[in-house]
């Protein structure tokens, strides 16, 4: 036990050292004039964005974005106000609150502030900043005047010399009595308040939740001034955040990249979108981040969209792919998508090499990526390339009438020009059928081959990336369909050509079906 308590310290200690060396550099002028000082904070206090720069050049190293300032301006401008904020991390939300509240405070619109995470540990580390910068931030003694008073000074619990009380809570414990002098809790900030292994027991978050709704904000003078900010993004389908949002006046769900900010949609944005502060997360840098973990956890973390692990496939199953000579034939199956831009937020393509032999589906060879056109096109010469003359592939092509156009107008020309190049021309059949619904398409399709063990991942392509991104696929595969599904799309396509185009399915023989799809 002491050893924890010795580690808690050391933690502190880090990053107490961390947050003062934002403030190391942070000058003043010593020989401003005094009234040139009055006139400078009256046009700082005047334009929030500009004052956050000035007393907090450290943490202001990239300009705002456009969310930023968009939330700002709700929260001081309503005296009365209940928001979440769901932004990705990197995206500054934990900074952005303690600019906001210490604006509020040292303008003297709020008194009394709790500061509320998961555990008191985290809410007293969260608070640190606060009291750090009232004790150390030059330009704000300069201006506010010193702030560190005597003895109501701890690092959990603080009044400064103006009579600003900030308190830090942990989930569970008592906010009553919360009082400073005859004033109540008149901004609550609710940072951090979900964990995962929390989310994963939906009893332990209806006992937050009710705490929360019966302890926390009752805590507050319902005829006095009050905001209530909630940060945290999305780590679980039913959690604080989201039962919080229920209530909200506002939810800002903001993903680290996005195709518009007002306009939510987690899987266009995983797809298309683009940064939405490009100014500090580059796209290159993103890129790097999102390659580094999982489909399901970079869906949680950075687009506010988790995917419960093997909700409908609970693993997949690598094995060794017979010789390609062995098969009868192959199919691959491509799901196109119509943007044309590679890695920077393009809609993902899938192209899928399959094969059926002795009862089992075979997932010899995947494509799946962030790409354009002529890319995806050069994938059909890879996989001839890679199959040669040891057995007959036919190549097919989603393409209903939604997309028909597209592969008219863009695809078929790019595919002639290949031909033209190469020498070689590759037959493609256009998949028109309506197809059902997705999920259930793909799960009824696929889950019992892969359950009973018949869907077998080609275990020679496990470390390539494209494997890796399918894996990934399957894995955040759910009813919501709230993840990209173009893979385990792609190897539906091909396992429904398989078995029903062949005359003699014992023969292994193709027969002359290819029903209700067009030759290129």
């Amino acid at each position: 036990m002491q050893k924890a308590k010795l580690s808690t310290k050391a933690a502190f200690q880090n990053w107490e050292e961390h947050i003062k060396s934002y403030l190391a550099d942070v000058a003043v002028d010593p020989d401003e004039n005094p009234s040139d000082r009055l006139k400078r904070i009256a046009r700082l206090e005047a334009d929030p964005e500009s004052w956050f720069e000035y007393y907090f050049p450290g943490y202001c190293t990239s300009p705002a974005a456009p969310f930023h300032k968009t939330a700002t301006k709700r929260l001081l401008s309503n005296d009365k106000w209940y928001e979440v904020r769901s932004w990705a991390r990197s995206l500054a939300k934990s900074s952005r609150a303690m600019m906001e509240i210490l604006y509020l405070a040292l303008t003297k619109q709020i008194n009394n502030i709790l500061l509320v995470s998961n555990s008191y540990d985290n809410a007293e580390r969260l608070l640190l900043p606060f009291k750090i910068n009232l004790e150390n931030n030059r330009r704000i003694i300069q201006d506010y005047g010193e702030q560190q008073s005597l003895g109501q000074w701890e690092s959990g619990e603080f009044v400064t010399k103006e009579g600003v009380s900030f308190r830090a809570l942990g989930a569970g414990q008592s906010p009553r009595g919360t009082r400073n002098k005859n004033k109540r809790p008149d901004f609550i900030l609710i940072d951090d308040i979900d964990t995962d292994e929390e989310c994963r027991n939906q009893e332990r978050i209806k006992v937050k939740w009710q705490w929360i709704e019966e302890a926390l904000i009752p805590a507050i003078d319902p005829s006095d001034k009050i905001r209530i900010l909630f940060c945290g993004n999305v780590i679980a389908k039913y959690c604080c955040i989201t039962e919080a949002a229920k209530k909200a006046k506002y939810w800002d769900r903001i993903n680290i990249r996005m195709v518009n900010v007002r306009k939510w949609n987690p899987v266009a944005d995983f797809e298309m979108g683009k940064s939405v502060w490009p100014e500090k997360n580059k796209e290159e840098d993103i890129d790097f981040m999102l390659s580094l973990i999982s489909l399901s956890a970079a869906l949680k973390e950075y687009f506010n969209n988790p995917t419960s692990a093997g909700d409908v496939f609970k693993e997949i199953t690598y094995g060794e792919c017979p010789s390609l000579s062995r098969f009868a034939f192959l199919v691959a199956y491509a799901d196109p998508a119509t943007s044309n831009k590679d890695k920077k937020g393009a809609s993902t393509k899938a192209l899928t090499l399959l094969g059926r032999l002795e009862g089992k589906y075979y997932v010899i060879k995947p494509f799946l990526e962030n790409c354009s056109n002529d890319v995806f096109v050069s994938w059909f010469y890879d996989i001839k390339q890679y199959v040669q003359e040891k057995t007959t592939v036919y190549y097919y092509i989603e393409n209903n009438s939604l997309q028909d156009p597209f592969f008219e107008q863009v695809f078929k020309p790019l595919f002639f020009k290949k031909s033209q190049e190469s020498g070689i021309t590759i037959p493609i059949a256009g998949d028109t059928r309506k197809k059902p619904e997705k999920f259930h398409r793909i799960e009824g399709n696929l889950e019992p081959l892969n359950r009973s063990g018949q869907l077998i991942f080609n275990e020679k392509e496990k470390d390539n990336p494209h494997m890796k991104r399918l894996e990934g696929q399957f894995e955040a595969f759910n009813a919501k369909l709230s993840s990209p599904a173009d893979g385990p799309d792609s190897i539906e396509g091909g396992v429904w050509i398989i078995n029903n185009n062949i005359t003699d399915p014992g023969s292994w023989k193709f027969g002359k079906g290819f029903k209700n799809n067009k030759k290129y």
